[in-house]
């Protein structure tokens, strides 16, 4: 499912401010919210690359 070229994704964050993509349609994971981009895994990968230039997570509250 992940690796269709075809099917549409949406690129989804969490609180510590990484990215992902997840299918458009399935409710997204706990702990994750949609990030306004959808579309080909492509397109989300390359939009991800685009806006995530610090891999390196937030630190939590109790980090």
């Amino acid at each position: 499912m992940f690796d269709d070229d075809e099917s549409r994704f949406a690129v989804v964050r969490n609180d510590r401010g990484q990215y992902s993509i997840w299918p458009v349609g399935p409710a997204v994971p706990a702990g994750w919210s949609q990030a306004g981009f959808t579309g080909p895994r492509p397109d989300c990968l390359a939009h991800i690359a685009q806006v995530w230039t610090d891999l390196r997570p937030a630190p939590r509250e109790c980090d």
